[in-house]
């Protein structure tokens, strides 16, 4: 499907995110709410990155039991079996310094509405190493461990045939919305971030930037991104192309200029 097309999709798919939504907060004051599935797992390292620590939630008819995932307590049916097929899903991307889990309200939501939500801890920016957090090669880094994400859900999650392949969407916060924009066709234009370094630049991001050294030569882009939720993006906005800020939107499939098919929510 063309660049447009897939992101064209996008007022259904915000105003199907707002009905799930506001049913979720319906149904969690009832006793009739569904319960989230909750599998944990591991993306293995490849040629792409290193390995990556993941979390799929999906609808269950099973009990909750209360459930940590690290230090964080949530509510959900562990390892619960998976039903259903042509199931839809949603990747998540947490922004600076977040985990997996800074979403996973959002994740229970959409997973009792019908959907399967898959996230991971992002290496570069989460966790206890956060040494290359700050250099320019988080701009290359996320987007590739979110394709990596759903090279695996589709290709080698257990309960990859339940998924339909071709209706896949995206929910991103701060850097998760950079790594979004990114994903569905955005290039990074370093040189107008440094907009964000001042006069004395103390991040090495700025430093690489002014210096023009070990900066990412191309970004990945994944046309099999239908929809996409950016939330206060990251690096943004701080060009003439509100809605792509530093970004040089794009088409790879046309002539039209990718920042009509990068929608602001109404």
């Amino acid at each position: 499907m063309a660049g447009a097309d897939r992101i064209g999709a996008w007022s259904d798919w915000m105003s199907r995110a707002r009905l799930v939504i506001a049913a979720g907060v319906f149904c969690m004051s009832t006793a009739m709410v569904q319960a989230a599935g909750l599998q944990l797992f591991d993306v293995p390292a490849d040629a792409g990155g290193p390995g990556l620590m993941a979390a799929v939630w999906y609808s269950c008819a099973a009990p909750v039991a209360d459930v940590r995932i690290g230090n964080v307590p949530v509510r959900a049916a562990k390892d619960c079996r998976v039903t259903g097929a042509g199931l839809p899903l949603v990747v998540i991307s947490h922004g600076y310094s977040g985990k997996l889990t800074s979403h996973h309200d959002t994740a229970e939501t959409l997973a009792d509405a019908g959907f399967v939500v898959a996230a991971i801890n992002h290496p570069i920016d989460s966790g206890p190493d956060m040494s290359r957090a700050d250099t320019v090669a988080m701009l290359a880094e996320r987007p590739r461990d979110i394709k990596r994400l759903i090279d695996y859900m589709l290709d080698r999650w257990p309960d990859r045939a339940r998924l339909d392949r071709d209706n896949i969407g995206f929910f991103g916060f701060s850097r998760g919305g950079y790594t979004g924009l990114v994903l569905v066709g955005a290039n990074p234009d370093l040189q107008a971030g440094l907009v964000l370094c001042g006069p004395v630049p103390a991040a090495p991001a700025c430093r690489q930037i002014r210096a023009n050294t070990d900066l990412p030569t191309s970004f990945t882009h994944d046309p099999r991104i239908k929809a996409a939720v950016i939330a206060d993006p990251g690096f943004g906005p701080m060009s003439r192309e509100p809605a792509c800020g530093m970004y040089r939107c794009q088409s790879n499939s046309g002539p039209r200029n990718g920042a009509e098919r990068i929608r602001p929510s109404a």
